[in-house]
């Protein structure tokens, strides 16, 4: 037997479910893990099957059948096969928390993905890195400006093959341009609820405001500065005793935790957009 993930949306209307499990059904394949969705305000339907096939079903076979279905119920449809791990291109600046823990989480076996390369605008992480045997990239901004440097980075997605960019406390702002060119396909953490405390020194503000709850947002990168669709947040409880620094502290935990879990989701295709929000099959 072999495993496939279906993720799909399309218009809510009756039948969706039963003319999936059944396309599955006639071919024998067993259904392993399934999760549904209905949008009562956009009216869109989404839907995630996880299930097995016999030897005999082909991947071309199965979506042969799902193209039918396709121009019956409008379907935006994807099948991931077996095997195709999820290839990531981290980027980072100076602060090496985030990237620290997924590197970690992906040597030990708890992220099922693989992290290609890092990339940089400071050489400041390269051991950590190299420690953990990833190719690092150094591309900081220079004389041909942001858009030279963006275009470096482009090629090391075409290079490595990269599925996902992750910015792990990547401490620039891409262009609409590049953003544009990967569509759902790059992860940010913010180190606050959004879109509160942007910019510089976010535990001063967040500190000089009083704030009783902190916590991090993994979301995915849009034009709009830190207005994509948010994946994933994680909070925890602060008081008037907590300085600046033991925010700091707190806020990096939230930040790794809410990260890995968006890459997770994201590598395990149970994230599906919807408008400017996100629905998660967790």
């Amino acid at each position: 037997m072999t495993s496939y993930i279906l993720t799909l949306s399309c218009p809510d209307r009756p039948g969706i479910v039963a003319a999936v499990s059944g396309l599955l059904a006639e071919r024998d394949c067993n259904i392993l893990e399934s999760q549904q969705y209905g949008d009562a305000d956009t009216g869109r339907f989404f839907m995630r099957v996880q299930f097995s096939a016999p030897e005999g079903v082909a991947a071309d076979e199965l979506r042969a059948a799902l193209h039918l279905q396709a121009g019956r119920f409008a379907l935006d449809w994807r099948l991931h096969e077996p095997g195709s791990r999820t290839r990531v291109l981290i980027m980072v600046s100076k602060a090496g928390h985030c990237l620290n823990d997924l590197l970690y989480r992906t040597r030990s076996g708890l992220l099922d993905i693989d992290i290609v390369a890092v990339a940089s605008n400071h050489p400041d992480l390269r051991p950590l890195t190299q420690s953990y045997g990833v190719d690092y990239h150094h591309l900081p901004i220079g004389p041909g400006g942001k858009a030279a440097q963006e275009a470096e980075i482009l090629a090391l997605v075409e290079h490595y093959q990269v599925d996902l960019v992750v910015l792990a406390r990547y401490m620039q702002v891409l262009s609409d341009e590049f953003c544009a060119k990967l569509p759902g396909r790059i992860i940010n953490i913010h180190h606050s609820f959004l879109p509160s405390f942007k910019g510089a020194r976010p535990y001063h503000q967040a500190h000089a405001r009083g704030v009783k709850l902190i916590g991090a947002t993994a979301h995915y990168v849009t034009p709009a500065l830190d207005e994509g669709p948010i994946i994933e947040q994680e909070v925890a409880r602060v008081d008037h005793t907590h300085s600046p620094a033991d925010l700091m502290a707190v806020g990096r935990d939230m930040e790794c935790l809410a990260l890995a879990r968006a890459v997770r989701w994201h590598s395990e295709h149970r994230i599906l957009l919807d408008g400017d929000k996100t629905v998660v099959f967790r």
